[in-house]
């Protein structure tokens, strides 16, 4: 802004230091009469004309030969002569600032060789005169304050505007407003500004699912408390035989233990987003392991758990959060299928991912239910064949998966419904 300034100052200072188109039309016109006055009139011609010019103008007037002596009578001074050293032309600049009028050389027009006009230039011809204020005021004043004005203005928008957004998307926050965002114009930016708006959008989404998630599984487990709750009240004040109060107290304590510790536990996946140790998971292995347990739970025969997977499986991820995630959708399948059916765990690569699915013979759930049954809390024990278990276990083995940079989801196949998983393939 300085260095605009100075530039734009210093080229209206030389603009101003040359003599204005008027006053040289109108020396160019003093030397044409000079030139006439000669060519008419000779010596004497010279001396009426610089007569009336005297009554014209103040100052010195004079004409010269080419020798530089006086056309007319009267012969020049030592001190005009001195003086004639210092000539300017029309088209040189002429300083404001000297203590005396520059005295100007202008050619006569038509013949230059005849001679030419000396002339102490006029004041009102001096250049920049009715002007140089004005333009010190524009040079000086104006236009650093326009610069001025349109840098406060970049800068307003460049750095204060995106830290008022930011400011009231906190002010948001406070008060309880989490569907508030960042404006679109902070966040497309390409700058740190930009990261940091949509670092903030970020932080707005993931507090807003939390929230929603605990306000979501609060009402839903006071929904679930409700039932064993009944039935444990009503069993204490039937006139039920001590023994048999003491299973059915058992067994509603069982239940509320196992839904509450499912509750905190998907509550938990979903909170938490430190990294999971990483690991080479041969997954025929688990199934062997996970499939044991599945049928001293349920009762279920060996044969009725089918892997096809070979050897070569080996997926990434932690083998913990794995194994919790394909127990519940093995105990999902077991509960939903009918006694006699087969659950298979089969898959196929697919570049640097294993594709894996599992198959029941449950007879699969409603297109539109496809993706509801990975919600908290959500049975559909009206569509499909058996009944128990709370609404979790899919969306555990959602969360679970998702932690380990894997997907789930579902489909119906012609007998039930096939569960899909996708997780990184051991390279």
């Amino acid at each position: 802004m300085i260095a605009l300034s100075w530039q734009w100052g210093r080229h209206m200072e030389i603009r101003n230091a040359y003599l204005s188109p008027k006053a040289r039309a109108t020396l160019e016109d003093y030397a044409r009469e000079a030139e006439n006055a000669v060519r008419r009139g000779g010596q004497a011609g010279v001396d009426a004309w610089l007569t009336q010019m005297h009554e014209r103008e103040r100052g010195f007037v004079g004409v010269i030969g080419s020798d530089l002596q006086s056309l007319g009578s009267v012969p020049l001074t030592d001190a005009q002569s001195q003086r004639l050293t210092f000539l300017r032309g029309t088209d040189w600049p002429v300083s404001r600032h000297s203590a005396r009028s520059p005295w100007m050389l202008v050619p006569f027009p038509d013949d230059s060789s005849l001679g030419s006009l000396v002339i102490e230039l006029p004041q009102r011809l001096m250049p920049g005169r009715l002007n140089m204020l004005f333009w010190r005021m524009v040079t000086n004043g104006l236009i650093p304050g326009l610069l001025t004005l349109v840098f406060c203005v970049g800068l307003y928008r460049m750095l204060i505007r995106p830290l008022s957004q930011l400011r009231e998307q906190a002010n948001a926050w406070r008060a309880d407003r989490l569907t508030a965002r960042v404006a679109s114009d902070t966040t497309s930016r390409k700058d740190e500004f930009g990261e940091l708006g949509r670092a903030f959008d970020d932080m707005a989404e993931r507090l807003q699912g939390t929230v929603a998630l605990q306000q979501q599984l609060l009402r839903d487990l006071s929904h679930e408390m409700r039932t064993p709750l009944s039935r444990l009240r009503v069993a204490s004040e039937g006139e039920t035989d001590l023994e048999a109060l003491r299973e059915r107290l058992g067994r509603e304590v069982d239940n509320m233990q196992r839904l509450v510790e499912d509750a905190l536990q998907l509550a938990w996946l979903d909170a938490e987003r430190t990294q999971l140790v990483s690991e080479p998971i041969q997954v025929q292995a688990l199934w062997e392991m996970l499939a044991e347990d599945a049928c001293f739970e349920s009762g279920w025969p060996r044969e009725q758990l089918v892997c096809t997977l070979g050897a070569d499986c080996w997926v990434q991820g932690n083998l913990n959060s794995l194994a919790q995630a394909l127990e519940n959708i093995l105990r999902n399948a077991i509960r939903h299928s009918p006694p006699g059916g087969v659950i298979r765990l089969a898959g196929s690569r697919q570049g640097g991912q294993w594709l894996l699915w599992l198959e029941d013979e449950g007879g699969g759930v409603d297109e539109a239910q496809l993706e509801h049954i990975f919600a908290p809390f959500t049975r559909l024990d009206d569509s499909r064949p058996g009944n128990g278990g709370f609404g979790l276990g899919l969306s555990i083995a959602r969360n679970a998966l998702q932690r380990q940079s894997g997907q789930l989801w579902a489909q119906n196949n012609a007998k039930g419904l096939r569960v899909n998983m996708q997780l990184p393939a051991v390279i």
